[in-house]
């Protein structure tokens, strides 16, 4: 018996049973669940009805993952899967889906904050570090250097956000469906909802 999205089988509310007078139809035709996990990447075409292709990722480990208020989107690797709203289930199978919560690989933005405003994130100073940034300032132009500063002279960064860099790893939110479009991407969590997240992680780790 294949899955049917049809509503024929269904009780009647006060509980009577509707006669089916039709077979199932194609039209009503469901697929299992692709349920894609990390790893590899392997995705594949589903031809659908009226042509159309949908991509069944079944494995990814890298996905494009923006950081909202910087208005920046790196690609990055995907290290690993810490919540999911649904079931700690899909969290303990490593499962990809929408609006689950990952970890992301922060080398590429560290690179990019550097480059655009000439400072390090994640970094703890040391005493040597000053001696260096003096022979990398003798490497930019006099142009750059005062452009990198003024830029840095304005920005703020969030301290949660910037607790993050130092261990390397961000946690990011899915925003596409793995399953229908064979992507895995999403943005970085900044804000009142990286707080949450937090939270409803240090509530899982003590219990």
């Amino acid at each position: 018996m294949g899955i049917g999205r049809d509503s024929r089988h269904k009780h009647y509310k006060t509980g009577g049973r509707s006669k089916t007078s039709i077979k199932k139809r194609k039209y009503e035709m469901g697929r299992p669940a692709t349920l894609c996990k990390l790893g590899a990447k392997r995705v594949r075409p589903v031809r659908c009805r009226g042509g159309n292709m949908k991509y069944r990722a079944l494995r990814l480990d890298s996905g494009n993952y923006a950081w909202g208020s910087e208005n920046v989107t790196k690609k990055v690797r995907i290290l690993d899967v810490v919540y999911n709203a649904s079931s700690n289930e899909l969290v303990r199978t490593k499962t990809l889906l929408k609006n689950t919560i990952i970890q992301i690989d922060a080398q590429p933005f560290k690179q990019w904050y550097l480059k655009k405003f000439g400072m390090e994130l994640g970094k703890k100073a040391k005493k040597g570090d000053k001696k260096e940034e003096a022979a990398d300032e003798d490497k930019k132009s006099r142009h750059v250097t005062f452009k990198q500063k003024a830029r840095a002279s304005k920005q703020k960064l969030d301290p949660a956000l910037e607790e993050q860099f130092q261990s390397g790893r961000l946690l990011a939110c899915i925003a596409s469906r793995p399953g229908q479009c064979g992507r895995c991407d999403g943005y970085i969590l900044e804000g009142e909802e990286l707080v949450f997240y937090k939270r409803k992680l240090e509530k899982k780790k003590k219990a």
